[in-house]
């Protein structure tokens, strides 16, 4: 269907979505508005930080310094949390930010920015969950207010990092699934279809099963579990969704009315 509505109809089937586009350029507030008008009074959006707050964007940011820069940022998405519709922010940062005194110092720098938003911290460099370093990055993510954004995603070397299910605040835990790629996770970041070839994967019953027992588990220790899946290069996001929501025997109240079916014609023979 047209980008106009598809918003409108995944609301039908799902209560929370990520707002990818928030990486990639801090949006106008025609589209926040948009967004909020398309979705139904419960569902939550999970809200991707600036690349130029996580250290992706190559070159000078587009603003006069960081304090402005994340000033912008915030200004963006105040609508969404005046609407009780904002879950949380995902700062995800790239793989060459390693464990270092610089990047821990810079991270207690991004908490004090977002002052009282319910931030996510989701890491792409394996020394964060590395040996002496394991222990130490959750006590400090604890300590520091941040989300832990829990990934399910290829075992490929120093660019990834393993499942860690320690929660580390005990209202919400995040869990992103990238797939299990493992040759196209390490693909260059360039050419036409780099991020189609990383993120192409479907899960199977048996994977997910792995993740319904996990899920039992983080929910002693969290209250609410949010769980994205990233693997949509592929169009099988959907539905590994929708399989899980099966094994896990869920169904939503409050979600949007449905649409007229891209398969009516067909459901009316």
């Amino acid at each position: 269907m047209s980008s106009t509505n598809k918003l409108k109809e995944y609301a039908a089937h799902f209560p929370t979505v990520e707002i990818d586009t928030s990486f990639y350029a801090i949006q106008p507030e025609r589209n926040i508005v948009k967004w909020l008008r398309d979705t139904p009074d419960t569902f939550q959006f999970v809200v991707k930080a600036y690349q130029g707050m996580t250290g992706h964007l190559r070159g000078d940011i587009p603003f006069a310094n960081k304090q402005e820069m994340f000033h912008a940022f915030i200004q963006s998405i105040k609508p969404i949390r005046t609407s009780n519709k904002l879950a949380m922010v995902l700062f995800q940062f790239p793989p060459w930010f390693a464990c270092t005194k610089e990047n821990v110092t810079y991270l207690k720098w991004c908490r004090e920015q977002m002052g009282d938003f319910d931030v996510a911290l989701e890491f792409r460099n394996r020394t964060w969950f590395s040996g002496e370093f394991y222990d130490k990055t959750l006590a400090f993510m604890k300590a520091e207010n941040w989300i832990h954004s829990i990934v399910d995603e290829p075992q490929a070397g120093e660019r990834s990092i393993p499942t860690v299910l320690h929660p580390t605040d005990s209202k919400k835990t995040l869990i992103r699934l990238h797939g299990r790629n493992v040759h196209g996770w390490n693909k260059p970041s360039s050419g036409d279809n780099w991020r189609d070839v990383r993120y192409l994967y479907r899960y199977n019953e048996e994977e997910l099963l792995e993740w319904k027992q996990h899920i039992q588990k983080l929910q002693e220790q969290t209250e609410t579990i949010y769980m994205l899946f990233n693997n949509n290069s592929g169009g099988d996001a959907a539905d590994n969704a929708k399989m899980m929501l099966n094994l896990l025997d869920i169904s939503y109240d409050g979600l949007a009315e449905k649409q007229l079916s891209l398969f009516s014609d067909i459901e009316e023979r």
